[in-house]
């Protein structure tokens, strides 16, 4: 493993790091178009193949111990590279040791369950990186900014109160904990995209035809609420970036930046939970040296 790519990986994901209890509103203090000073385009692309390959020797030691997982969550507006991130810094990871899920819009059977239900049905086993694409966090987002969501979803009145996000945000930490605590570690990213290049890139997948299967109407209805968003954004941050699952806000403008920078923020995560090969007992050791005996003997 390279020590010191290691290193400047970890880095970066620090200085992206929510501490706890950080007051924000974006987007103050968070520039989408941000890249770290360090971090320069032109050693983009080694630095990303850099994290792939930590990613891919930590994946190896994660499903072989067999004890831990994790779970990314993965959170944006429309155009800012949720796929395409996870398409490239996933890209040299054992495809079986890894599960992507998406969550759309609820089914009525979904609905009829609380909020986490069809997220905890879900969660990665031990020994699994999960990634979420839209995640638990469209319940105090996309919910709060179409409160008629909030109607659908069948709840009692006292579950419809002026304290309703408040409840979600803390039921959220708490099932976060619970996960931590079982051995699936949780780490979120928020994708940091501007107004202006969210327009470009809506632009691009309506000029360019083979980006036109990504275009939907929906978008452009999303956009109409973009001041209602950051300040969601702005409460989930504040409320859920916890020591245990901390929340990570990496500016999205550029996107070279952005897939080195969440290829950092995994590593991370993978490097604190430091996953170990199991060392056999001395019992399973000699009988690897009978089967290797065995298996010379056999031979032409």
């Amino acid at each position: 493993m390279a020590t010191d790519e290691l290193a400047t990986l970890r880095r970066l994901a620090r200085q992206l790091r929510v501490p706890p209890e950080t007051k924000v509103n974006l987007p103050h203090g968070f520039d989408p178009g941000h890249t770290a000073t360090w971090v320069h385009e032109k050693d983009a692309a080694s630095s990303l193949a850099a994290g792939v390959q930590l990613l891919s020797e930590y994946q190896a030691r994660l499903a072989a111990q067999d004890t831990y997982g994790l779970l990314v969550v993965l959170q944006a507006l429309d155009a800012a590279g949720k796929d395409g991130a996870v398409k490239h810094v996933m890209s040299g990871v054992n495809p079986q040791g890894v599960w992507v899920r998406s969550f759309k819009i609820p089914s009525p059977d979904e609905l009829n369950h609380d909020f986490l239900w069809r997220y905890t049905r879900d969660l990665p086993p031990r020994g699994v990186i999960g990634i979420y694409n839209r995640s638990h966090y469209e319940e105090v987002l996309v919910v709060r900014v179409h409160p008629e969501n909030l109607v659908r979803q069948h709840l009692p009145a006292e579950a419809r109160g002026k304290d309703v996000w408040d409840q979600r945000f803390r039921a959220i930490n708490e099932w976060e904990a619970h996960l931590t605590t079982n051995g699936i570690h949780v780490v979120k990213i928020f994708l940091n995209l501007s107004l202006d290049e969210q327009r470009k890139r809506l632009l691009a997948r309506i000029d360019d035809p083979t980006k036109n299967w990504k275009f939907s109407a929906a978008d452009l209805v999303e956009r109409g609420h973009w001041d209602e968003y950051q300040h969601a954004y702005s409460e989930v941050l504040a409320h859920t970036s916890t020591a245990s699952a901390p929340w990570h806000v990496i500016p999205a403008d550029h996107k070279w930046f952005a897939r080195v920078a969440v290829s950092a923020v995994v590593v991370d995560a993978l490097a604190a939970i430091n996953p170990q090969f199991p060392k056999l007992d001395a019992a399973a050791v000699a009988d690897l040296k009978k089967a290797r005996a065995q298996l010379l003997a056999q031979k032409d």
